[in-house]
Formats: C-alpha cells, structure tokens, sequence
C-alpha cells in the first residue's frame, strides 16, 4: 500500500502565501466601511523618512491585496514557479530578493507617485525573469530570458506608456523584473 503525506515543499513561497492571505482576510473582515487596515500593507503617499510606519509599509505592501481576484492572480504564478527558484536559489537568497524588490518597488512608488501600491506583482514579475535566467551561464545569454524581457516587460511599458488612470502598476512590474534581470545576472549558482 503507497502512502502520501503532504510535504510543505517551498516554506518561503507557501508561508508568503499564508501571510499574504491572512493579511487579505483580515483586511476583508475589519475593513467592511474603509480601507484603515490595508493602509498599513500599502505604499505611497508623501515621503517621510521619519515615520516608522512608512518604513514598515515599504516591506509590508507586497503582502496587501485588493481582494481575492488580485490575490489568485499573483499567487498562481508564485506557486507555479517559487518551488523551482527556492531549489535554485536557496530560501536564503530569495528573502534578500523579495525585501530589495519591495523596498525598491515602495519608494519609488512613494518618491514618483501619489497613488499607493499593494500587492505580489512586483515580486511576481522578479521570480519571473529569475525563473527564465536559471540556466544562465558565464558568456551566455538563455533566449528563454530574452524572450521574456521582450514580452512580458516590453508589454508592461506598452501598458504603462498608453494608461493613464489603470489601478495597476506596470512601473512594479517593470522594477520587479528590473531587480530579477539583476539578482539572476550575479548570482550564478
């Protein structure tokens, strides 16, 4: 008789996850008349260097959701390909890629727009590119990660060049895979 136990095989990308879901659940629940909890799990606004709170919200934003549709959509990619990266990659390593990309993604968004950021999507876009470079090699470029660069990067500047009023950010998504073409460049594990 074969037996199956479940394996918690990817704790980076499935404690993300967790946490992620969390955070949306609560924010459904104590957020029935405004938005006061996911404040705290978004970025934006004036800059102020001097408040704790921006400084935790430069981190904490990728861990905020809209609602159960913007979640789906970032955690289906993350789970598909995160396995892979922290195999690749090691957990070590993609916890210093999340929190540069989302302290990259928060203050810029914070220092060049006045609308707030929340969500995976930067992230997403980072584990992305780093998927299509992981078997890049010294003198070598994998066509997978221009192909990538080309159309899902390429595609996001279209979007953000041509939308003026989009509630998405295509400039996180960019940063995101910005911050992946670099992480994949230097570290050649």
């Amino acid at each position: 008789m074969i037996r199956f136990r479940l394996k918690y095989n990817a704790p980076l990308t499935l404690s993300y996850m967790l946490l992620s879901f969390l955070v949306l659940v609560l924010g459904l629940l104590i957020n029935k008349s405004n938005n006061g909890f996911l404040y705290a799990f978004s970025v934006g606004g004036k800059l102020d260097l001097m408040d704790v709170g921006q400084w935790f919200r430069f981190f904490s934003h990728i861990l905020g959701h809209a609602n159960f549709g913007h979640f789906f959509q970032n955690f289906m990619i993350l789970l598909l390909i995160g396995p892979m990266l922290e195999e690749k990659y090691g957990v070590k390593n993609l916890i210093i890629y999340i929190l540069i990309t989302a302290f990259v993604t928060g203050i810029l968004q914070t220092i060049f727009f006045n609308s707030y950021l929340l969500g995976a999507s930067g992230i997403v876009f980072m584990f992305i590119v780093l998927a299509s470079m992981s078997n890049f090699k010294s003198g070598e470029i994998p066509l997978t990660f221009v192909l990538i660069i080309v159309i899902y990067i390429g595609n996001e500047i279209m979007l953000a060049a041509s939308t003026h009023n989009s509630e998405i950010s295509h400039y996180a998504h960019i940063m995101g895979g910005v911050c992946g073409t670099i992480f994949g460049f230097f570290n050649k594990k």
